[in-house]
């Protein structure tokens, strides 16, 4: 028995670094080792967007000399960087009759905005959704940290960092919030390739901090579990606009950290009545346990809490009566905008890219249109919660 178990040991580990490996290659072979270092340009119309003025009033400001040069082709057409789109912003509200029309970031007296996506099923687009929304934000002017508390690091994998490789002893969350001789949280947060998003990564030492817990409340370690990430968040949190947490899918210590130290929740939600029965089960345990730490001393004051439908089919039947029944059961609790089912962004993720770093000419135009058209609507609407928590 004992050398059945220990082949069983043996094998389970040779598959582990099979798939590491395999992993690795299939890297190097979809796209070059630099790709993930340099975010694509964006075209005038996208550039127009993410500004927030009209195609053709960008082009007069380039005729009148008001913005910076640009990339320009031999045919005339622009491209811009990401830095460009922060120049131009910046000289376009300097500009402006009112200061901040142009910047929407934080001003004197607005506090941090803190999003949770999470759902305590698995397969419900928490890291889809996350990566999404900071990416539009963070092109749209935003400073954006995202926060990857999930052990699997899903999310720390799509900023092209490789977890089982690059973070296998430290540098990850876990070390900002661990119980044992923690470091600053500014000292594992990570540049990434995306212009005005930083990263503090996840691994499987997050694990730990599941593990050490239950002896850490016995032996009263301060600050508790559920004040670490807010404590730890301190430090930086005047560096940022916009802090994103991608969630793991369970309710364990590290989910209420993050629940404790947000200040909006984004709960996910796949339209099946077998994702509806799971949601129900996790708003029920989060109350319970919210209860529990709130009685402890913890301070929970959200400015909102949205369901995002997520992988929506329009022509399915079904999901349609399922979105009806949320609507109906939440109201205004359910956002407007869901993010569609897309081909688009599974075939991105085979590169680990989002829609937001590939070429549209990469895909059948209206199938990448209609998930970029989603994914705006999503996002801008998140973007609109965050504005009316700052009173504009």
């Amino acid at each position: 028995m004992v050398e059945k178990t220990i082949r069983i040991n043996e094998r389970i580990r040779m598959n582990a670094e099979n798939i590491a490996l395999a992993l690795e290659n299939h890297m190097m072979t979809a796209f070059a080792p630099d790709a993930r270092k340099e975010l694509r340009l964006f075209s005038a119309g996208e550039a127009a967007d993410l500004l927030g003025i009209s195609a053709s009033f960008l082009r007069k400001l380039h005729f009148d000399d008001k913005i910076e040069d640009v990339q320009t082709s031999a045919g005339g057409r622009r491209s811009y960087s990401a830095d460009n789109l922060v120049t131009i912003r910046k000289q376009l509200d300097a500009g402006a009759k009112t200061a901040g029309t142009y910047l929407k970031g934080r001003r004197a007296g607005d506090k941090v905005q803190v999003l949770s996506f999470l759902n305590f099923k698995g397969g419900s687009g928490k890291t889809t959704s996350s990566i999404h929304a900071a990416q539009r934000l963070a092109l749209k002017g935003y400073r954006v940290l995202c926060v990857d508390i999930d052990p699997q690091a899903s999310l720390t994998t799509l900023f092209g960092y490789r977890p089982e490789v690059d973070l296998i002893e430290s540098g990850t969350v876990y070390d900002a919030i661990r119980y044992d001789d923690p470091l600053p949280f500014s000292a594992i947060i990570q540049k990434t390739y995306f212009a005005g998003i930083d990263l503090a990564p996840a691994g499987l030492l997050l694990q730990e901090f599941e593990h050490e817990t239950p002896r850490a409340l016995i032996e009263n370690v301060q600050p508790p579990f559920f004040a670490r990430m807010a404590a730890a968040l301190q430090e930086v949190e005047a560096d940022y606009d916009l802090i994103i947490f991608d969630c793991p899918p369970q309710l364990g210590y590290l989910t209420m950290a993050a629940l404790c130290a947000s200040t909006g929740l984004i709960i996910t939600v796949v339209p099946n009545m077998l994702d509806i029965a799971s949601m129900a089960q996790f708003l029920q345990m989060s109350a319970d346990l919210l209860d529990v730490v709130s009685n402890a001393g913890a301070q929970m004051d959200y400015d909102f809490l949205r369901f995002l439908i997520n992988r929506l089919e329009p022509n399915d039947g079904p999901q349609q009566q399922v979105v009806a029944f949320l609507r109906n059961l939440f109201g205004p609790e359910v956002m407007a905008a869901s993010m569609l089912k897309s081909t688009a962004v599974s075939d991105a993720g085979l590169t680990h890219q989002t829609i937001y770093e590939v070429e549209r000419s990469q895909f059948n135009r209206n199938t990448y249109d209609r998930a970029v058209d989603s994914l705006n609507a999503v996002n801008d609407e998140i973007e609109s919660l965050i504005q009316k928590a700052w009173g504009r």
